[in-house]
Formats: structure tokens, sequence, C-alpha cells
């Protein structure tokens, strides 16, 4: 019982420090263990800015985790994406925590194509901390994105959080976390796709992630992932109804702490021309 405590504080410690910087978000990508650097739809917004020029139409969605069952632990995130004539901008917001420890932000970005098949996408986000008892603190960070098309079934993203490691306070020079991630995307198929990624910020180790996602009938996806460190396994799936509207659920498994169950609603807006 005392090992699993140590464990457990250990590894809250842990995802405190990773609060600061980045947190993952929409159901789609969590199933796939967030190996989705190099993954374009509009969920692109908190995992790389590059792949929102890629995005045809108004699309918003929402999603929720509550990690390992925790009140303590819950994440909420939207987004908004509005292709323009030239490029797509976009907004989004996210909350880490609860009552005793929370992380928000709230930011705005703007994506375009730099060629027919390479695009690039920054973000300016207010990033805030509140402690109970001990108040708030927030500054403002930015963010930005490469995705390229290799050819027509290899897509290759990088992406970096905290371009400038925006200071938090003076004690001890503390910082928000930069977060750095690649990945390639891998489509085998109309139907199928695979995702290899690798992420490192300052303070935690390197770490590998996979994914896959599988259309095992149509408009209904299967989704699977495995991370290390710490070593997770994720599951999940999805299904897109005829009237736009994408509904994806999932859940992740550490092998001390249990489950993490999260759901995801997505919808793309009609343009003009109603296609």
């Amino acid at each position: 019982m005392i090992r699993f405590y140590f464990t457990f504080l250990s590894l809250l410690t842990c995802l405190f420090v990773q609060s600061q910087g980045w947190q993952p978000a929409g159901s789609r990508s969590m199933s796939m263990a967030n190996s989705t650097v190099a993954l374009a739809d509009v969920w692109s917004y908190h995992h790389n800015p590059a792949g929102l020029a890629f995005v045809k139409k108004t699309a918003a969605g929402l999603s929720y985790e509550n990690r390992f069952l925790l009140k303590e632990l819950q994440t909420q995130a939207l987004v908004v994406a509005q292709p323009l004539k030239v490029g797509v901008l976009s907004a989004g917001a996210q909350m880490y925590g609860h009552r005793a420890y929370k992380t928000t932000r709230v930011g705005l970005g703007y994506s375009m194509l730099l060629g027919e098949n390479i695009s690039a996408g920054v973000q300016l986000n207010y990033q805030g901390i509140r402690i109970d008892q001990y108040g708030s603190k927030g500054t403002v960070t930015a963010e930005a994105g490469f995705l390229a098309k290799i050819n027509s079934k290899v897509s290759l993203g990088f992406s970096v959080m905290n371009l400038g490691m925006a200071k938090l306070t003076e004690f001890e020079d503390d910082r928000f976390s930069t977060f750095m991630r690649l990945g390639l995307n891998y489509q085998i198929s109309k139907k199928v796709i695979i995702l290899a990624e690798v992420d490192k910020s300052i303070e935690t180790k390197l770490r590998a992630k996979a994914g896959m996602e599988y259309e095992l009938l149509d408009r209904f996806f299967l989704r699977m992932g495995v991370a290390s460190n710490p070593t997770e396994i994720t599951f999940g799936f999805g299904y897109e109804f005829k009237n736009r509207l994408k509904l994806d659920l999932g859940s992740a498994w550490h092998q001390h702490l249990g489950w993490s169950p999260h759901f995801g609603l997505t919808y793309e807006f009609l343009n003009k021309k109603h296609d």
C-alpha cells in the first residue's frame, strides 16, 4: 500500500509539471495515444496548428477526459476553426484540474498552406495556473508547427509549444514547459492509418507513441495506441453521423492507476456551396 501511494504521488507531481505545458485534447487523438502531430483535422489546434491549414469547412469541437477517474485530474477542451480565403483562423481553450489546482490555456491561431503539400501554423495563448490559497499567475506563450505531405500516403509533422520559454514566476526561474513533437502519418489504405511520434519537454524523458485507426464499417472507426514513459495503452471508437456530427469515445489504461475515460464531439458546418 505504501508503495502504491508513493507511485501515485510521484505521478501526480509529474502531471502537475506537465500541466504547465501541453495537455492532450480530443478523444480521437487520445484513443491513439496522442500520436497525432502529423494528423490534419480540427483538433490539430491542440496538437499541431499547421494541420488546420488543410481544414476546408468551418468546424467546432469539445472534449472531456477524466484521468484515472479523479475529478482533480479532469480536462475539458474546445476548438473552433474557420477557413478564410487565405488560411484558416482558429480559437481554442483548455482547462485542467479542479479546485485545489487548475490550469487554463486560451488562444488564437492562424494556419496557411505554403505550397500544395506544405503548411505552417502559429498560435498565441494565454496560460494561467491557479493554486488554492496561493493565488494565480499567467502569461502569454507562443506555439508553431509545420506539416508536410511527403507523398499521397506519408505526412510528417513537427510542433513546438512555448517557443520563448515564458517565465511563470521569479522563484527559481520557474517557467512554463517547452514541449516538442515530431511524428509520421502513414495511410496504408483508405480505411487504415498508422501514426508514430516522439515528444520531449525540458523536464521529462523522450516519449515514444504509436497509434492506428481502422474504418471497420462505413463511418465507424476503431482506434488503438500505445505510449512509453509511462507505459500507457489506449483504445476507442468513433462514428460519423450523416448530419456531419462526429462522436468519439475511448479510454487509456495505466497498469498501476487504472482507467482514464474520455469522449468528444465534433461538428462540421455546411459551407456556402452546401456541399
